[in-house]
């Protein structure tokens, strides 16, 4: 059985059971408690702490789960994953602990047809009924064992609900195993594999210990896919089952090892097939690289898997070829992986691209330092430190490398030398705080010089400030010339660095000697703020005098958009609701950008309402003001913060209409209109998907507004003529034009497949002649699955011999439909259409499947065909 046919099943059995059926919630949980989904249970807390009822008498689902606490462990065993899935079973009162004993039996040895004799059970030490339920469903007394609490008792804390559980165990063979004559469930051995457990959740622990029974007895039951997936495919560990030796396979044809002929690279090549599925899950779950929480835990796995590519000698960027993969193997049963397919290669590209620079300079460093060292030596936490702060190179590799050389590394002298460095970042905060990769001219510049002065709120021009520092090719300077590309640092400045999604000022820096055309400003390390871009004339020296001017017409842009971002986020929390967090912003000269938390797509009466409030609040021209105040203080005032965002304490609050309760009012650094009316007018441009449960509005206030309604309007204009008719009348024409072509299409389509169609009488006389059958392999461009499927139903019709085909056709969509057909003459000569799809797909880059006499899927790009074309007449012959 496959994978997908056991999820499925499972699923099929517990419904027909009664359970109601419930999609996988998001790795991204609810419960604040929980960085990430690790069981099947999370998603039903309220109901078994009774918030929440349901009708059915139970639940069942197939939750994706990523767990990290033994990352190390990782690719060593055919046992550990990051990434898995976990099938369950659950009641709430609905169904009693017998009923559940009863399912799980019958599911495993009527379903899924696992022999009883290879079935071991174990029960809680005292959990006397447990027994009883086994043995009473013929289960053998010598199969059935007791455990204690350490593994056969579950509880929420030292009181409360809690109860015994019920694991199932598969006997693996004595092949597999330690080899003692006692070994049994619970052996560290891998001869008993356990892949269900049920916990029956019935007592509710009280103080000093006694357990009561509780009103209702809840059933919580986990079942590894994985693993059940790896037996019922004869296999003896996850790695072998068909989803994760796919990933292995693909991991052979990238580095030319075989898996199996060495344990160091059979270790790598497990990291990358489970590393790069959670990485996918992740990104397309809407989890993004950073330094912290969710993000650090994707960071890591993703520059985990690079890291041990390299070790297999792959070369350039290769994770997008694992994303496709996963999304094949796995996109029909999770969509998101499809739907925001261009998120996650876009981010795991970046990531990848960013590490392999700093991998492939730290990992010289670190390779001669270990070979200085005697046999055993820990590697000195100096040194690992400077690999982390100047090369980017995380301390976990560096830990990784060296421990596989047989040496250790100082770790508290490592940690001394981090925490130095935090002190060192006055103001870390308000800066991009990158462990991975530290500029550490930055970090020394920062012991050297104070925080740059920013006094840009009210004045775009500042003369008489100094020049304290100079930067030019990640190297301190004293001078700089005409044609050089710097960034340089000043005592005070009116130029607004980077930040909080505001994009930094350009403008220029002049003095008696030189002239700097500053085509960007960044914040640094203790607040330095440099600024970036080439001398056009003279040469600057530190402890120049200097005046500082920044481009008035784009920071009054930007000004504008800042603050219809704030419009934005109140409108948006008013109209969607209290849910709402700021997930992201981008403001620039000439649009916007805000991303959100919202479960959903906003429907277009939606967007109008958000756009039309927005917009209300333009026309009051209401006053923006700025004040600062505690951190407790603009809390108890309602201020919004951004979520996960470092404040000092002190904060600067900007509020957007006058009175008690302003519409908007927000802690921000950034620059702002003095008043709404600024911002002329607003318009959204866009409503997308950036994530699971993040949506993204684009849009563009004042000047950028104008030129946009400006170019809709001659776009309208320009179409009106080509119809002939009014601007006005237009969407009927356009409606008429469409149907038009539609019906004309169609007649294309009967024509060209139909049984007088010179496109399949040619085909035909072009088919390959094969063992037993002919095979039409051809592209017919403009048609739909369903449209290839009536051209197989007339090559049938045609011929009076065995026949099958494969046929490509790129759609008026750009979408390429494949379709593998034979009558049942051919398939008994041979041929399987199933696993042609399924072949090319995999080579192409795209997905598919089926059954032996018929099979469809898709290629993602149309300059594959051909290649395609040749692969399935080389296949066949």
């Amino acid at each position: 059985m496959t994978t997908a046919e056991i999820r499925s099943g499972f699923l099929e059995f517990f419904h027909d059971k009664g359970c109601e059926v419930f999609e996988s919630s998001s790795l991204v949980p609810d419960d604040p408690s929980l960085l990430l989904a690790n069981a099947g249970m999370n998603q039903f807390k309220q109901y078994y702490l009774g918030t929440k009822t349901m009708d059915a008498i139970g639940a069942t689902s197939c939750q994706k789960c990523l767990r990290t606490n033994d990352i190390d462990a990782i690719g060593l065993d055919g046992r550990h994953l990051s990434f898995f899935e976990m099938l369950g079973n659950f009641s709430f009162g609905g169904y009693s602990k017998r009923q559940a004993c009863e399912w799980a039996f019958e599911y495993i040895t009527e379903k899924l047809g696992l022999p009883l004799e290879r079935l071991y059970f174990t029960c809680f030490t005292d959990d006397d009924d447990c027994q009883e339920i086994w043995q009473s469903l013929g289960v053998p007394a010598d199969h059935i064992s007791r455990l204690g609490e350490d593994d056969n008792f579950w509880a929420a804390g030292p009181t409360g609900p809690c109860g015994p559980c019920s694991e199932i165990y598969f006997d693996q063979g004595e092949d597999v195993g330690c080899g003692r004559e006692d070994c049994a469930p619970g052996c560290d051995c891998d001869r008993f594999l356990e892949f269900w457990n049920l916990v029956f959740t019935q007592y509710d622990r009280q103080e000093d210990g006694t357990l009561v029974d509780l009103p209702h007895q809840n059933v919580d039951t986990g079942m590894g896919l994985e693993r059940i997936s790896a037996i019922m495919q004869h296999k003896s560990s996850n790695y072998d089952g068909d989803i994760l030796h796919s990933l292995i396979e693909l991991g052979e044809r990238l580095s030319g090892k075989k898996f199996g002929e060495s344990v160091k690279d059979d270790v790598s090549l497990r990291i990358l097939a489970d590393h790069s599925r959670a990485v996918t899950f992740m990104i397309g779950d809407g989890i993004l690289p950073s330094n912290e929480g969710r993000g650090y835990v994707l960071r890591r796995l993703l520059r985990r898997a690079v890291f041990h590519g390299r070790l297999l000698g792959i070369d350039g960027l290769f994770l997008d070829r694992y994303v496709a993969e996963v999304t094949r193997l796995m996109g029909e049963t999770y969509p998101a992986l499809v739907e925001n397919g261009p998120m996650i290669d876009t981010t795991v590209r970046a990531e990848e691209q960013r590490f392999g620079v700093a991998l492939d300079r730290g990992r010289q460093f670190v390779e001669d330092a270990l070979a200085s060292l005697d046999a055993g030596a820990p590697l000195s936490g100096h040194v690992a430190f400077k690999l982390h702060d100047t090369y980017g190179f995380p301390i976990d590799l560096t830990r990784e490398i060296a421990e596989g050389e047989g040496h250790g590394v100082e770790m508290e002298t490592f940690e001394e030398d981090m925490e130095a460095q935090r002190t060192r970042a006055r103001n870390a905060g308000a800066t991009d705080n990158d462990a991975w990769s530290n500029v550490n001219v930055w970090t020394e510049l920062s012991d050297q010089v104070g925080p740059t002065d920013f006094q840009g709120y009210d004045d775009e021009k500042l003369g008489g400030c100094t020049v304290l520092s100079i930067v030019r090719e990640g190297e301190s300077v004293m001078r700089a010339g005409l044609g050089d590309e710097v960034e340089v640092v000043l005592d005070r400045t009116p130029f607004y660095a980077e930040m909080g999604g505001q994009v930094g000022d350009t403008g220029d820096i002049s003095g008696i000697e030189v002239r700097m055309r500053v085509t960007d400003t960044k914040a640094h390390d203790g607040g330095l703020v440099g600024h970036i871009g080439t001398i056009t004339g003279g040469f600057v020296r530190v402890g120049d005098v200097v005046t500082a001017t920044v481009d008035e017409k784009r920071r009054e842009l930007i000004r504008r958009n800042h603050t219809a971002t704030h419009l934005l986020d109140a409108a948006l929390i008013k109209v969607l609701g209290d849910h709402v967090h700021q997930a992201g912003s981008h403001v620039g000269p000439d649009r916007l950008r805000f991303d959100f938390t919202h479960p959903e797509a906003m429907t277009e009466p939606q967007v109008k309402e958000v756009e039309d409030l927005v917009n209300q609040k333009i026309f009051e021209a209401l006053p923006v003001t700025t004040c600062e105040m505690s951190l407790a203080e603009a809390k108890e005032s309602g201020a919004i913060g951004l979520f996960g965002e470092k404040y000092g304490d002190e904060v600067r609050v900007v509020s957007v209409g006058s009175g008690f309760l302003p519409f908007s009012s927000e802690l921000c650094g950034g620059t702002h209109a003095r008043n709404t009316a600024e911002l002329g007018f607003f318009k959204i441009v866009s409503e997308s998907s950036v994530g699971s449960s993040v949506r993204r509005v684009e849009a563009v206030t004042s000047l950028g507004a104008l030129a946009y309604v400006d170019q809709r309007l001659d776009a309208l204009d320009s179409a009106a003529r080509a119809l002939k008719v009014a601007p006005a009348m237009i969407g009927g024409a356009v409606a008429d034009a469409i149907a038009r072509q539609h019906e004309l299409r169609e007649k294309l389509k009967h024509a060209l497949s139909g049984a007088q169609s010179n496109t399949v009488m040619d085909a035909l006389a072009a088919s390959l002649k094969l063992d037993g059958y002919d095979c039409v392999v051809t592209r017919m461009d403009g048609r739909s699955g369903k449209d290839l499927r009536a051209v197989w139903d007339t090559i049938k019709q045609k011929s009076d011999k065995p026949m099958a085909c494969v046929i490509f056709s790129q759609g008026d969509d750009g979408k390429v439909a494949m379709l593998a057909a034979g009558d049942d003459a051919a398939v008994e000569a041979g041929f399987d259409a199933g696993k042609v799809i399924k072949d090319i797909a995999g080579r192409f880059g795209g997905r598919g499947g089926g059954r032996k006499n018929m099979a469809q899927g898709g290629l993602t790009k149309a300059e594959a065909i051909d290649s395609a074309l040749t692969g399935v007449r080389e296949l066949l012959k």
